[in-house]
């Protein structure tokens, strides 16, 4: 993920910011049905050789990899619909391997999300939605990021978009033009038709972009996009005070979130994945799991710590 990343961050602030306003009352709106909350763990893909013999199996595969992969964290940021529309056959073999808890989290094309009507004219919405559905109770939230040059300017267009979009495919939204944060009335805006569309927001914790770090929440359920910094000592501290804002959110009634890990390196993804795990555990108010890497030359399981 190049978005927001630094090669010195030595100057940076990481700590979180403060609830936006209308955060509070956007998670009292539901009550929440049971005393957990579901919380699912990712990366942004399952075709990582480098973790055969430690997250993987050491005999495994690459046709098994989403087998495995499924079987140790519980969702993915699904880049793989960014670049192409699924066919009906593709959703039904990821359906089939992947395990019975897990949940995708399909990015919305780019001919959508990167055209410059957002595909309100193409079909192409209800071609994806409907490729998108073959998932079925495995289906998370759909997410569309939207890229860097997609101003205020143009909220109207994202507001029609939103009001096509099926709504019975949960949805997130990723903005990224500086035009979106830097200015209040702009911010106000953007997030009160997602709230009034039941849409969520996608928070975005990088380096390089503090200002994606809006802390607005439109709906009960949270979705988060971490990027570290190569196991540095603040991927660890940040994380922590990620773990004190949900509870936050949990009090106020949050439901689900979806934290999804970045790391140049994504054979430090499940360091990551297992040290949030240790820190989620004693609260038995979240329903996780993840990854429990594997010892190479026996293949039993380890701990990485």
């Amino acid at each position: 993920m190049k978005f927001g990343k630094l090669e010195d961050i030595s100057d940076v602030d990481f700590s979180l910011p403060c609830d936006m306003p209308g955060t509070r009352e956007a998670l009292g709106k539901m009550e929440r049905p049971s005393d957990q909350v579901n919380f699912y763990l990712g990366g942004t893909g399952w075709t990582m050789k480098e973790w055969v013999g430690t997250v993987y199996p050491a005999d495994a595969k690459s046709k098994d990899y989403l087998k495995h992969y499924s079987r140790q964290f519980n969702t993915i940021e699904m880049n793989t619909t960014h670049y192409r529309i699924p066919t009906e056959a593709m959703v039904e073999k990821w359906k089939n391997e992947s395990a019975a808890d897990f949940k995708f989290c399909p990015k919305i094309p780019q001919t959508i999300s990167h055209s410059a009507d957002l595909g309100l004219n193409t079909g192409l919405i209800e071609l994806f939605a409907e490729a998108i559905a073959g998932l079925g109770e495995k289906m998370g939230c759909c997410f569309m990021q939207l890229p860097p040059y997609f101003d205020a300017s143009r909220l109207p267009l994202l507001e029609k978009f939103v009001k096509q979009f099926p709504s019975n495919i949960p949805l997130a939204v990723e903005v990224r033009h500086e035009s979106w944060f830097d200015n209040v009335k702009n911010a106000v805006q953007f997030f009160d038709i997602l709230e009034k569309y039941n849409i969520s927001t996608v928070i975005t914790d990088v380096a390089g972009r503090r200002d994606a770090l809006h802390m607005r929440l439109t709906t009960n359920t949270a979705m988060i996009r971490f990027v570290g910094n190569g196991l540095h000592p603040t991927d660890y501290t940040r994380l922590n005070d990620w773990m004190w804002r949900m509870d936050n959110w949990y009090g106020q009634g949050l439901q689900q979130v979806y934290f999804f890990l970045h790391q140049a390196e994504e054979l430090h993804v499940p360091e990551v994945a297992d040290y949030l795990l240790k820190i989620l555990k004693p609260f038995p108010r979240y329903n996780i799991r993840g990854p429990k890497p594997l010892n190479e030359t026996v293949g039993q399981q380890i701990q990485l710590f």
